[in-house]
């Protein structure tokens, strides 16, 4: 998965990286076992430096490793991901992964409506047990497909939420219960609920509002895909400015602090 700058505007940043390739391990979303326990642990971990480079090369797109711009506008990088999500931001001359509200660098990419209120990230996960059919995650397989692809067909026989084919469109909606009330929603905008929970994190660590940011998507996106992304920012309140591939930043964010000449790389 080489870097892709006609896409990625990476070009500048690609002299640091002949050749890269990144393996993503699909998360299993069936119970794991005790005996997985240490198998889960380095996945995760693997995961974690994932996500760092990723979120180091989106605010690099953003910023062009540059200070922000004059105004004092700063621009995150968003890991928009099927299990958690992270924000990032270039400040003071580094890379900073914010924490969230509970104090972790990553969220939980859940959404769960209780009769009271609707929550987003540690919360909604937290309840999952006991509010299963209420409780979003994995929405990223859904956005920018249609209710009949097979990979719908195959993910909705897993999920204890329900999903519907939207009245228009023939695309997926996600149904839940809020009080008496029967809700539903489009991928992007479940989506977008998660974009926002990562806006607010920045704006608390930044301490002014945030507008524009550049989110990652897999290499295999497609460009509705992408743009339904894109769409899911917009309804958060945020200017995509740029959609970048996810192995492309992480292989190009190995590479930002590197002169050491041509070589191979696997990460």
């Amino acid at each position: 998965l080489a870097a892709d700058a006609s896409t990625t505007g990476g070009g500048d940043a690609r002299q640091n990286v002949s050749h890269a390739m990144l393996v993503r391990s699909r998360r299993s979303r069936s119970p794991r076992s005790p005996s997985a326990s240490s198998t889960f642990f380095t996945s995760w971990t693997v995961g974690s430096l994932i996500t760092t480079l990723v979120l180091a090369w989106c605010v690099v797109c953003a910023s062009g490793q540059a200070p922000p711009p004059a105004d004092g506008e700063d621009i995150i990088g968003i890991d928009l991901g099927t299990t958690y999500s992270a924000v990032s931001v270039y400040k003071n001359g580094k890379f900073e992964i914010i924490a969230n509200d509970m104090g972790n660098r990553v969220t939980p990419s859940y959404v769960a409506f209780t009769d009271q209120e609707r929550l987003v990230g540690d919360a909604a996960k937290n309840q999952a047990s006991l509010n299963p059919t209420n409780t979003l995650y994995d929405v990223k397989r859904l956005i920018g497909r249609l209710f009949s692809d097979a990979t719908v067909t195959a993910d909705r026989k897993l999920w204890p939420f329900e999903v519907v084919k939207a009245a228009a469109g023939g695309k997926p909606n996600v149904l839940v219960s809020q009080g008496e009330t029967t809700k539903s929603f489009a991928p992007e905008e479940v989506s977008a609920m998660i974009l926002g929970k990562m806006k607010e994190t920045a704006e608390a660590y930044l301490g002014h509002p945030v507008t524009k940011a550049v989110v990652t998507v897999p290499a295999y996106f497609n460009e509705g895909q992408r743009q339904a992304t894109k769409d899911a920012g917009t309804i958060a309140g945020l200017d995509v400015v740029r959609i970048l591939n996810e192995p492309t930043a992480a292989a190009l964010a190995y590479g930002l602090d590197k002169d050491a000449g041509e070589k191979t790389i696997l990460v």
